[in-house]
């Protein structure tokens, strides 16, 4: 038992939430089970909270660990996403503080992006497929668009209480852990950029090696260091996300119902993904080639995957 809750649950969950920086917990839901499955890339950053709402399990995990102790490039992405697939999560959510780019997206705005930029440097591991097993996945659009568009309906709908949400942008993912130069900051405008976070990746990635719908909420922090001779700091950080935490948390929950809705179980079944990566998967690499560690792996994440 971890805080009288049960550790296990039988039950499939199909959606998860990922929290960031400014979203670590979610008030207003059940708390029902808290588990900790191990993967072949270790335990997840902190223990998965299933919760229940209108009578759906959402799985909650934070990205940077229960006290916020994992720097984005210590970040275990691959224990993370195997350990929601294992227990069934197919639909994913995540959260993320972020930079502006833009003039128009304003502290305290959210934004659904629909593209990447990876400014990380290969220090994070970003792949599932290795040591003995090749898996080529398309990545054109990072963003699964059928949750998109759940999320902008869901965001547009709350405009009255204070919500303001952009439709797309290109998130610039760096590596961090400091935040950016001016140079930088401004060279990243001149690319196109919309805002900067340091967890689209490899986060976004893995997710679609594991066939899992994955679209992120960002909420802008600060205008990064192009717009004037201000710093960026934590303190400014942490002002905008809890002066707008309670619209960050009622912009997720809303996005949570809409998903629980009969309609969308396909959606939150990762039907449109479903047999993309696997079946790839043993087209690519022939039986002789492929290597142990490398193939009980992918059996993890795909338990038929070889049969």
């Amino acid at each position: 038992m971890t805080d009288g809750l049960p550790t296990t649950y039988s039950d499939p969950v199909h959606i998860a939430v990922i929290g960031g920086t400014g979203l670590q917990q979610l008030p207003g839901y059940v708390p029902v089970a808290v588990l900790n499955p191990l993967t072949p890339w270790g335990h997840a950053s902190a223990p998965i909270h299933i919760l229940k709402h209108n009578n759906t399990p959402i799985a909650f995990l934070s990205r940077h660990g229960e006290h916020h102790q994992f720097a984005p490039h210590e970040v275990p992405n691959r224990a993370n996403i195997a350990a929601l697939r294992s227990i069934g999560v197919r639909c994913v959510i995540a959260f993320s503080a972020v930079g502006s780019l833009r003039e128009e997206i304003k502290p305290r705005d959210f934004v659904v992006p629909d593209q990447i930029i990876d400014r990380t440097k290969g220090v994070r591991p970003f792949t599932f497929f290795e040591k003995g097993v090749v898996g080529h996945v398309g990545f054109a659009d990072p963003f699964d668009d059928k949750l998109a568009k759940v999320v902008r309906e869901c965001g547009h709908a709350l405009a009255g209480d204070g919500v303001v949400l952009h439709d797309q942008g290109t998130v610039i993912c760096m590596e961090g852990p400091q935040f950016s130069t001016r140079a930088e900051s401004n060279m990243y405008r001149a690319w196109g950029g919309s805002i900067i976070n340091m967890s689209a990746l490899p986060e976004s990635k893995l997710a679609r090696e594991a066939e899992i719908s994955y679209q992120m909420i960002c909420m802008a922090t600060d205008y990064d260091c192009w717009h004037s001779s201000e710093d960026v700091d934590v303190e400014m950080v942490m002002a905008n996300m809890g002066a707008n935490g309670d619209n960050a948390k009622r912009l997720v929950g809303a996005v949570l119902d809409e998903l629980s809705k009969e309609g969308h179980e396909a959606l939150v079944g990762g039907k449109h993904w479903e047999g993309s990566v696997a079946g790839m998967l043993k087209f690519m690499t022939k039986e002789k080639g492929r290597g142990e560690e490398g193939a009980k792996n992918a059996e993890f994440l795909f338990p038929q995957v070889w049969q």
